[in-house]
Order: C-alpha cells, then structure tokens, then sequence
C-alpha cells in the first residue's frame, strides 16, 4: 500500500502543533534540511525511510504513526490528553509526558523480549456501589497477594506496582500542582507517571493513588491528578486505596500511646512509616485512634526532607554517583528499566544503539551509564 501523503503531512503537522515546534526547529532537531522539512508538510515529496525513523525518534513515537493509513490509538490518546488538559501542561510537561510513554512502549518491548521479565497482572475486584470501600478491599487483597502481614509497611511501593505488571516512571515535570498520571496505553497497558518534583513521600503516595486509577478505573483512558485533590468518587476511591495500601490500620495500632501527640512523636513516626504528617492524621482518624484535635496537631508538623530516604538513592551511594543517578531519575530513567535495557543487550536482543534510544541519551553517553550499574558495553 501507498503512502497516503496527505495524511502523513497532517499527522507530521500535528506533531509539532502539539509540541510546538516550529519549522526551522524541526529542521534543526533531525537534520532534515528546512526545504525538505517545508515540503514534506506540504505533501510535496515522499519522505524516505530513515526520515521516517528520524521522525519517529524526534517525537518519540511508534514509526508506525507515520507510515499508516489508520490512526494509531497511541497517539491519538496522548493527543486527547494534552487536549483535555492544555491549560495545566506546558510544553516542556508535554515532552516528559510523551518520552514517559515512549519509556512504558519500550519496557513493554523488553518485557516481552525476555520472558523472566514477565509479571502477572493483579486484577482487582469491585464489589458494591460504595468507592471507599472498593479503594480498602483492593488495598487489602493486593497487599496480601504480595505477601505482606497486616501491620508491615511497603518500603519501595515503585517495585511494588512493578511486580504486579504496571509501568511506573517518575520524572520532572515543571508544573507542580501536578503529583501524576495515569494512562492505559493501548498496547502497553496500566502506566503511572509520579511527579519526581514532589519529595519522595509524597511520590511513594502518588504511586498508590495511580496505581489504584489502574486497578479501579478501568473506563478510563486516562487520569491526570493534582496535588489539590477533588472530591470526585473516583478520586476519593483512590485516596483510600492509597492510604490503606500505605498505612494499614494495623499497623498504626501498634503506635504506644496513639490518642496523645506532639510536634516530635509526629515527625517521628511520619518518618518511620514513610509518609506525610497529613496521611498520617487522615490514617490515625479513619482508623478512630484520634480526634479532630490531634489530627491537626500531627498536621502542623513536618518532616525534614533529610528523613525521606528514596529507595533508588540509598545512603551509600557516593555523592557523585547519587547526583548522577538523580539525573537519570530526573529523566525518567528508574534502575529497574535501565538494568532491564542492558540485560536485553547483553542477551543480544537490543544492539548499542537501540539502548541508547531506549535510555534517550547519545551513543557516546552509553559507557559512562553503563559503568554507573556495572555494565560494560562492546567497543
């Protein structure tokens, strides 16, 4: 079958309206000349296959897009996303959104590539009409089928949802009222994007609320959620799940003397449980263990952000190494994926350059990355 040039032109013209991007920078970013950059928008000419690639790459999408004559549902979910949303997202926070799904496409690929890789995916159920009830039962049966007793607290929820077939990214976005998003992908399935802006408390809570989008809110295409929560059932469903799936009630029953506080015992057990003060008086009152009046008292205190310890990040690590591996999380680049795309090359499935691609990073940064998780790279 042809190529339909109008229709790639109109899909090419799309591109950089949702990323706006400009002709010259177009040209600039791929190296396509701006006369052919020109004429390709204009259906003028044909454009060959490694422009098609260098397309693809610039705008971090499936080749395919370009190349069909049908829609491609990825594309045309992200684009209702941006759609729905223009007035919170800049553009900036459209790339990251775009390179987060290119990262889940490319997970899903090596996933598949490697069976051990494979993960079954949890499935949960919806019993009743009442939301916060379905947010606790999921919490609850989720942490039994990872096995945790009733009053343990998850230390790396990222893994958590990991183990259980999700893709889940944290990456910079610039908006801050952002804390995340939740998108079933068309191919790849349940993804969570955490705002890696947040601390890190505040990121292992946007995961569970994102996570229970994925598990609850299968009508859904796609979930942005901010830091000021709304009061939709949906929302009030995952909070739930968030804050059982986080902070059993069983485990805040252990807390000695926990109807009597202060700013200190606040900071202090906050920490210990790996969240906020506010999660911590939402779960002690859901729970019944304290009044309004304690609540606002463990409220007003904070904890440092020296006492949130991210589980990718672990103090032993030498600064230079922390900084560098920040920067990677930064970028969206989590070290389960980023040991993932060197299995794959060290298996042969992937060649160098398809690493790099995965990693979005040039072929002359491979090494250096690759040291970082004591890989070596083919010279």
């Amino acid at each position: 079958m042809s190529l339909d040039l109008m229709m790639f032109a109109d899909k090419l013209k799309r591109c950089c309206r949702l990323f706006d991007v400009a002709e010259p920078e177009l040209a600039a970013g791929t190296g396509i000349t701006l006369q052919r950059v020109s004429n390709l928008l204009r259906h003028k000419v044909e454009p060959s296959g490694d422009e098609i690639l260098i397309l693809a790459d610039f705008f971090k999408c499936d080749y395919k897009f370009f190349i069909s004559n049908d829609k491609l549902a990825a594309f045309e979910q992200t684009e209702a996303l941006f759609r729905a949303h223009s007035g919170e997202l800049n553009t900036r926070d459209k790339w990251a959104i775009q390179e987060f799904v290119f990262l889940c496409e490319c997970e899903e690929f090596l996933v598949w590539s490697m069976p051990e890789k494979q993960k079954p995916r949890f499935v949960a159920q919806k019993r009743g009409t009442y939301y916060k009830s379905h947010g606790w039962d999921a919490a609850s049966t989720l942490r039994q089928y990872l096995n945790y007793p009733p009053n343990e607290i998850p230390r790396d929820v990222f893994r958590d949802f990991q183990r259980i077939g999700l893709h889940v990214f944290r990456r910079k976005l610039e908006q801050s009222n952002i804390s995340g998003l939740f998108l079933r992908h068309p191919a790849a399935g349940p993804c969570v994007l955490i705002n890696y802006t947040e601390d890190v408390f505040r990121q292992r809570f946007t995961a569970a609320h994102e996570a229970a989008h994925a598990l609850l809110d299968d009508d859904k295409d796609f979930i942005v959620s901010y830091v000021k929560p709304n009061q939709a059932r949906s929302e009030v469903r995952a909070n739930a799940f968030a804050s059982h799936f986080l902070l059993p009630p069983e485990s805040l029953r252990l807390i000695p003397d926990g109807n009597v506080w202060d700013n200190n015992k606040a900071v202090r057990f906050a920490a210990a449980l790996m969240v906020n003060t506010e999660t911590l008086a939402i779960g002690l009152k859901e729970a019944g263990i304290v009044g309004d009046a304690e609540a606002a008292i463990i409220r007003s205190a904070k904890v440092p952000r020296e006492m949130k310890p991210d589980p990718e990040l672990p103090a032993s690590l030498a600064p230079k190494m922390r900084d560098r591996k920040m920067s990677l999380l930064e970028r969206g680049l989590s070290t389960l994926y980023t040991e993932m795309c060197f299995d794959a090359y060290e298996q042969g499935i992937v060649t160098a350059a398809r690493v790099a691609e995965m990693l979005m990073v040039g072929l002359e940064e491979l090494p250096e990355i690759a040291a970082m998780f004591a890989r070596k790279m083919l010279t």
